[in-house]
């Protein structure tokens, strides 16, 4: 599958070629630029020689730190976002058997199901589990039943509210202003 995401080749083939990666590429996805996160995966790769959820979960926390810490940073909370993602990879690795596909794909589950899974893995509340639901269900070829009302708002064929919905750069400017649009309305609400 093809995702056009970040903006660099090999950030969004890895994107598109790994499930952990992916995940990874969500769960970073905070308090920073979408395609500076959704980078986050091939900067780790690229700095640990790996993006396999066992070896990264193994991975001395220390050492995985300094990765994020290396410039560009991985994130702007280097310290603590590595520590998620080596929980996230220690989950995969436990409960998937080192196979974060498997969690949307094994026993054929629903949408509601796949979303109860997702939103038991660390650092997956609810809102991030559906998003990602819809990019999978949007962008990675998802078929399980019900995943667009399980997703809610983010499944809705032709939204705009997130990387589930970034195909190109106009995409993303239309994700951007509505975000903007969402952020301005609940500052007016507090007025």
């Amino acid at each position: 599958m093809a995702l056009h995401i970040t903006g660099d080749e090999a950030a969004d083939r890895l994107l598109g070629d790994d499930a952990f990666a992916l995940m990874v590429g969500m769960l970073l996805d905070q308090q920073i630029a979408m395609e500076t996160a959704f980078a986050g995966p091939e900067k780790i790769r690229e700095r640990t020689g790996t993006i396999d959820p066992a070896e990264i979960a193994a991975y001395d926390p220390e050492a995985f730190a300094a990765v994020f810490k290396e410039s560009p940073a991985v994130h702007r909370f280097p310290g603590s976002m590595a520590a998620r993602v080596q929980a996230l990879a220690a989950a995969v690795r436990d409960d998937w058997h080192d196979d974060a596909a498997a969690i949307w794909t094994d026993g054929e589950p629903s949408g509601a199901e796949v979303l109860k899974r997702l939103k038991a893995l660390p650092g997956f509340g609810e809102q991030k589990a559906k998003i990602f639901l819809a990019l999978l269900g949007k962008q990675c070829g998802l078929t399980a039943p019900g995943w667009r009302e399980a997703a809610g708002a983010y499944g809705e064929e032709g939204s705009f509210r997130s990387v589930a919905d970034i195909v190109d750069p106009g995409s993303l400017a239309k994700v951007r202003e509505t975000k903007r649009a969402a952020k301005a309305a609940a500052k007016a609400a507090k007025g």
